[in-house]
């Protein structure tokens, strides 16, 4: 904890207040069971057959979800600064994860592990707070999929790349194209002419 300064601290306590929002008294507790990781490029936060043993809250950095399927290499997602990181469903289970999560650039992550969460839910001063948390965390991670499943199915390739302008501005300037169009469910070749069309 004593690497982790005030203003990262404070970063943190703003970025979780509309999950969940603590008292000074509640804020000293909570933050003695937070613990920190700093990953290098490409180093990974996640793997398959591990079970994942923390949440995480960026920072600084981005990360990427992804598969592999047939010696390819296909990106689900991606996290950047002020947002949760986790194989969630294999953190919850305690089963091994499904995918990797691989930082893209250095990055710092705030942690919290399985272990501290159950202390802090068993904690009479933080149980209701910390259980909210856990089920509002779960539903940002629904909300995620579920948007991500209705954009393959009801929008083009060209639609998808026009909502990544409007809403994913990060993710156009940080991330090799490769990715992007991984991403977007196309080849590199095809969002060349995608841009191209747009800028036309």
């Amino acid at each position: 904890m004593d690497a982790l300064t005030s203003a990262e601290l404070d970063t943190f306590r703003e970025g979780i207040k509309r999950y969940v929002d603590f008292n000074e008294a509640e804020w000293i507790v909570f933050t003695q069971h937070l613990t920190e990781v700093n990953l290098k490029k490409k180093q990974h936060f996640a793997e398959p057959g591990k079970v994942c043993n923390h949440i995480g809250f960026v920072l600084q950095g981005s990360v990427r979800y992804y598969l592999v399927k047939d010696g390819v290499e296909i990106t689900g997602y991606f996290s950047f600064e002020n947002e949760f990181v986790s194989s969630y469903k294999s953190f919850l289970t305690r089963e091994p994860a499904l995918n990797y999560i691989q930082a893209l650039e250095p990055s710092h992550i705030l942690l919290i592990s399985h272990a501290n969460l159950q202390l802090m839910v068993n904690n009479p001063m933080l149980a209701y707070k910390m259980e909210r948390f856990g089920r509002l965390i779960a539903e940002y991670y629904l909300i995620c999929y579920e948007e991500r499943m209705s954009d393959f199915i009801t929008h083009t390739p060209e639609e998808r790349y026009l909502k990544l302008l409007r809403t994913g501005k990060d993710i156009l300037q940080r991330m090799p194209q490769h990715y992007i169009a991984n991403f977007l469910g196309i080849t590199p070749v095809s969002l060349s002419r995608i841009r191209k069309r747009i800028l036309a």
